[in-house]
């Protein structure tokens, strides 16, 4: 109700003045910090009280609630940079152009009733009209032209901000389709992720065809990593999601967390799920990998890798429990190597 009253304002000073306080009194309430940022969005919010985005204002702080930093950032008006990773990024870009799309919904509902009144008060003035006509042996038909031609330049003026809403929309559309992709991509291997990974999977089991599953784990990754520093272990994951990628095509590899990557052999027996898996294991192990700086040896970079198909009884936690198991078989085996049920 706070915010609301805030969003409304009140009278008795000039305008720009009483919008200059009420900004600032927004961002004290609300506890936001006075950067430019905050001020604009503070100024769409108290500019237009019933527009879109105080709707969605009143929506999230329903019952007394502050609004957040990640609110304000999520409503998308001149957002400040998003801190942290590609992964939280990505997740908070999603956020915000779903609220743009909740917002610009309630746009098409005000345009949309709005043009509704508009076309109901023409068909009451017409139909006056008509009734004065019918009335009058004299009548000419002046009034109705009148009405039809206001009639029209309001009928054009709607096109016009339809076709721009339109317009909108698609772009909006297009780049949802690229949230929704970017929120199941590893940014750093640009392969699926775990979230795409168990959605694939559960489309795939509702085909009845075979699946075999796959888990694979870079051998003493961590040497790497101290030994060279992260950006070349970066390399290094994105060595073994290309080799993994270019021999087990057409299936899906994906990036499962930090150097465990994951394969879903869908419509293959499991000895060939294996042969497939083990011609990457052998590529990778016969690689000579040098540091790009000084073109020094890096060493042997190999992976292990459990490997087992799915039974009818199999839950997607229950087949993955499998193959991470069979993948710890492998490791206790000496590593680099590959271990099926």
């Amino acid at each position: 109700m706070a915010v609301a009253n805030a969003i409304r304002g009140a009278g008795g000073e000039d305008p720009a003045r009483r919008l200059y306080s009420r900004i600032g009194n927004f961002l004290v309430e609300q506890r936001l910090d006075p950067d430019p940022a905050n001020y604009a969005f503070a100024y769409h919010l108290l500019a237009d009280p019933d527009g879109p985005l105080a709707r969605a204002v009143a929506a999230l702080t329903d019952g007394g609630v502050r609004l957040t930093q990640r609110d304000v950032e999520t409503l998308g008006v001149d957002a400040k940079p998003v801190a942290g990773n590609a992964v939280k990024a990505a997740a908070q870009k999603a956020d915000g152009l779903v609220a743009q799309t909740q917002m610009q919904v309630e746009g098409f509902e005000d345009m949309v009733t709005a043009i509704r009144a508009e076309t109901e008060g023409f068909g009451r003035d017409l139909a006056a009209s008509a009734e004065e006509m019918q009335r009058s042996a004299t009548g000419d038909i002046s009034e109705i032209a009148r009405i039809t031609a206001a009639m029209l330049e309001r009928v054009r003026s709607a096109e016009e901000r339809l076709d721009s809403a339109t317009r909108e929309a698609s772009d909006l559309r297009k780049k949802l389709e690229e949230a929704r992709d970017n929120a199941r991509r590893d940014p750093l291997t640009d392969l699926p992720n775990r979230r795409a990974f168990e959605e694939a999977y559960a489309a795939q089991a509702a085909t009845g065809e075979n699946i075999c599953l796959a888990v694979c784990d870079i051998d003493h990754f961590k040497s790497v990593n101290d030994r060279f520093g992260h950006a070349v272990g970066d390399r290094v994951l994105k060595a073994i999601a290309e080799a993994l990628s270019t021999s087990c095509k057409g299936h899906l590899v994906a990036r499962y967390g930090g150097e465990e990557f994951a394969v879903l052999f869908a419509g293959v027996d499991l000895e060939t799920a294996r042969a497939t898996l083990d011609t990457a294991r052998a590529t990778v192990a016969t690689r000579q990998y040098r540091l790009r700086e000084d073109d020094a040896p890096l060493g042997a970079v190999t992976f292990s890798a459990g490997i087992t198909l799915a039974t009818g009884e199999d839950s997607y936690h229950s087949l993955f429990k499998r193959a991470d198991q069979l993948l710890y078989a492998a490791k206790s085996a000496g590593r680099n190597c590959l271990r099926t049920d």
